[in-house]
């Protein structure tokens, strides 16, 4: 799907692991999960994609009289909800006068009022919270010039404060002047359709957003999971700055190598390195039949071709589009080390455990629906007895 859009996919992967990309004493963390994130957009043509450095939430103001728009914010944001609180046990209450129920209610906007000024007097432009804000909340906020937004994700409010510099706060008794972010460039919603987009951005920022746009939610997707594999690819090189020759080269190579050394090995220990040797050559034999060649001609090729000079020729490959042999140097087809790495591990891994199974115990129904005895089936040449 993003054979014409390579130039576009590889930017957008280099410039979020780079950006969200932090570095101490050495070493490098590179925490793409938690902080670069895919926002998936319906409408436009796979080009508007974009990378977008800082934050994008679906989301929208709470009351329409809020600004959309403000340059070098100063931003809160908290773990509380804006409305009183209720209990969390079944409480009964019981009015005796008329004048009862009307207290009640002025004691809970007079907890509303005091949590507002808690915020209004350190003269911030933005509020986020995770939890609800109510009518009230809001109408002392918007008197106060203050734009708020609500029911924010755990995951998003911790992106924002890596793009604003803010402290997280659990109360706005706890407010203070060191809690505010004042590292975000500009906060901007705009309407994408018939949705509201928040855009918090920053230049010095360590988190990033892919905005990915496409015709179709079938498209997006698969455009995602493309854009998902290229940022993982390029944040192992960067940890592990290792390549090596992709399109089956390193597999022939290794099979070539293993199958040199099986026969510097007597009896029946020489039987692991063929073993090996021959399933390495799956990968080119698998390239070679989607692209309908003849599967045993260019086997032979390929492996003439590593015993012929292994030092210079361990580079060949299969090329995925004809078929051919080709040179992995010229073609630029490279994969990491760490993941070739990880495949080979995984594989004998996997193989050692199934080896190691001596009986498979099976549980069986009977036709009338209830439960039979378990069955033993001895595993054929794996040493059962």
């Amino acid at each position: 799907m993003l054979a014409k859009y390579l130039d576009l996919s590889v930017n957008i992967a280099l410039q979020a692991v780079r950006s969200i990309t932090i570095t101490s004493n050495g070493s490098s963390e590179i925490d793409i999960k938690r902080y670069c994130r895919i926002e998936k957009i319906p409408g436009g043509s796979i080009e508007d994609s974009q990378i977008v450095k800082g934050v994008v939430l679906n989301k929208d103001i709470v009351h329409p009289k809020m600004s959309r728009r403000i340059e070098k914010p100063r931003i809160i944001l908290l773990d509380c909800p804006l409305e009183y609180k209720k209990g969390e046990s079944q409480t009964a209450l019981e009015i005796m006068r008329e004048n009862d129920f009307s207290l009640v209610l002025e004691q809970e906007e007079e907890a509303i009022r005091r949590q507002c000024e808690d915020i209004i007097k350190l003269k911030p432009d933005l509020v986020f919270t995770e939890k609800g804000i109510s009518d009230l909340a809001q109408h002392y906020l918007v008197r106060a010039g203050i734009t708020a937004l609500r029911r924010l994700k755990k995951t998003d409010n911790n992106r924002l404060a890596r793009v604003t510099g803010a402290r997280i706060v659990n109360d706005t008794i706890d407010l203070q002047e060191s809690d505010i972010g004042t590292q975000a460039d500009l906060f901007e919603i705009t309407k994408i359709g018939d949705e509201y987009f928040t855009w918090v951005t920053s230049e010095k920022t360590t988190a990033v957003t892919i905005v990915l746009r496409g015709p179709s939610k079938d498209i997006i997707n698969e455009v995602d999971r493309n854009i998902q594999d290229a940022v993982s690819c390029v944040r192992n090189v960067m940890l592990k700055p290792r390549i090596v020759p992709g399109a089956g080269a390193l597999e022939m190579a290794l099979s070539t190598a293993l199958t040199e050394k099986s026969k510097s090995i007597q009896g029946i220990h020489n039987g692991p390195y063929k073993a090996i040797a021959n399933a390495l050559e799956i990968i080119p034999r698998t390239l070679v039949q989607n692209c309908g060649g003849s599967v045993i001609r260019q086997l032979t090729a390929l492996r003439a071709k590593h015993a012929q000079d292994r030092e210079k020729n361990w580079t060949w490959g299969i090329n995925g589009q004809t078929g051919d042999l080709a040179d992995m140097n010229q073609l630029g087809i490279w994969d990491p080390y760490v993941v070739r790495l990880q495949a080979l591990k995984t594989s004998i891994e996997t193989a050692i455990m199934l080896l190691r199974i001596d009986d498979i115990v099976s549980g069986t129904k009977k036709k009338d629906g209830s439960a039979g005895g378990a069955e033993t089936a001895g595993a054929a040449g794996l040493g059962a007895e």
